[in-house]
Order: C-alpha cells, then structure tokens, then sequence
C-alpha cells in the first residue's frame, strides 16, 4: 500500500449531504460525539479507508482480537426537519506525519466530494489543561456567514489565539480551496481524559445547527462517570495537602 486505499462497502446515493469529521483527538471529543450519533441515530458504514501514513501497529480488542488502525465513513438519510443526509468520518487514528495529514485528508475529501458534500463540520476538543463544570464550545468558521450561524448557536468564536492542529483543521483548509464552506465545533477539555461531558456539548450545538433532535442519555451518564472520577481525584489532592499541611503543623508546634 503506497497511497490512501478507500475499500467501498456500499454503493450510495445522497442528496447534497453534510460532511462531518470526528477524527480522534483532544479527549476524544469529536470522535464520541459522532459515535454516539452513528448508534442513536442508526448510521451505516458504507466505506473503510487504510493508509501507509496511520500508526504501524494494530489494537488489541476484547478477547484477543485485533483492529486495524483505519478510518470509516458513514450516512445517514432524511435526518431531522430539513431532510438532511449526511456523512460522517470517525476512526481510530489520524495520520502520523504532517505529509501523511494532507495526504490523507486530501484524498477523503476528494472521495466524499463525490457525493455532491457542500457543507462541513469538523468536531474537536479545546484543551484547558484543567477540568471545568460546564464546558463551553467555541467555533470558527471558513466565512462570516458561517460565523453568524455560530453566534445565532450561541458558540463563542475562537478569534487570535492559535491554530487548529489536524484534521479538524486541515478539512477546513482545504475546503475553502474547493469553495465548500464549514466550520469547526471545539468542546472544553482538559485533554488528558476521554471527555463524555464535552463531547455531550458540541452535539447539542450541532443538533442545534442542523436542526435535529438526539436522545444524549448515554453520553451523560458517561459525563457524569467522569465527573465522579475528577471529583474523587481532587478529593484524594485535597486529603494530601490537609495532611501535608497537618504533618508542618505538628512539626512547627514541637520546634517551638
């Protein structure tokens, strides 16, 4: 295998559907928040695509079964009031290099062009470094129409303050060479956990977005899993630094 090879599973056709990425990432944000949208909504894969540039490796799964490290597309039909059809890439890997990412986003993009795609999401998570209550979505967009969408959501736009590494930020770029406009949703994040809570609010923005309805149990009880965790750690921190502080104590009242 010298190029990206895209295995067609199913031979579709829709009408001028949504792309959109969710590649892993930062806390898993954008990937979980299109899985959740691939069971709920009941997408089906119809391609599979595997390149030289993804890890050399595989992942071991339940009872010793391996997973090749790929990338899948799925659609979806007729979702919510607008009719609207859809694609969505996940996987379990992005490419390695930065050679590897333009390669690999350049040809799927040129595959789901195919499809007649003239609009496009990219999901993705904002990291903070630290835990916060309810994570805010932020967003930037590839013209200011799109940018007035956001505000109407209520997404703070992200203005002056970096870039947006990956694919999350490269399918937009390369977009806007082909005149297909998007945008990018990115959830708050410490980064070092899978964040079910971020993830659980870009899809609520994007349900807003698209206007469609999305049952999110799930993915709130996998927040609220998370946030029992942090609370746990950060308990375990402060009993640390009371016993930390007590142990000086004792020790100042025996020096003097």
């Amino acid at each position: 295998m010298e190029t990206t090879e895209i295995t067609v599973l199913e031979d579709i056709e829709l009408d001028n559907p949504i792309f959109i990425e969710a590649l892993p990432g930062l806390g898993h944000v954008g990937k979980l928040a299109a899985d959740h949208m691939i069971d709920e909504l009941g997408a089906t894969k119809f391609a599979e695509i595997y390149s030289p540039t993804f890890p050399p490796q595989v992942i071991v799964k339940d009872e010793g079964i391996i997973e090749n490290m790929r990338n899948e597309l799925y659609y979806l039909r007729d979702v919510g009031e607008d009719n609207l059809d859809l694609i969505i890439l996940v996987g379990n890997t992005q490419a390695l290099s930065p050679e590897g990412q333009y390669l690999v986003c350049k040809d799927i993009l040129e595959f789901v062009k195919g499809y007649g795609i003239d609009r496009i999401y990219t999901l993705g998570g904002m990291v903070t470094g630290q835990p916060t209550e309810s994570p805010r979505v932020f967003g930037a967009a590839t013209c200011e129409e799109n940018i007035e969408l956001l505000r109407e959501a209520e997404i703070e736009i992200r203005a002056n303050d970096g870039g947006i590494v990956g694919a999350s930020g490269l399918f937009l770029g390369l977009a806007t060479r082909q005149q297909i406009q998007g945008s990018c949703l990115m959830g708050e994040t410490p980064g070092y956990f899978i964040d079910a809570e971020a993830a659980e609010a870009i899809l609520n923005k994007l349900t807003m977005l698209l206007n469609f309805e999305i049952n999110v149990d799930k993915l709130e009880e996998r927040a609220e899993e998370t946030r029992q965790m942090i609370a746990k750690a950060q308990q375990m921190e402060q009993d640390l630094i009371n016993k930390a502080n007590a142990g000086n104590a004792d020790d100042l009242r025996y020096i003097g």
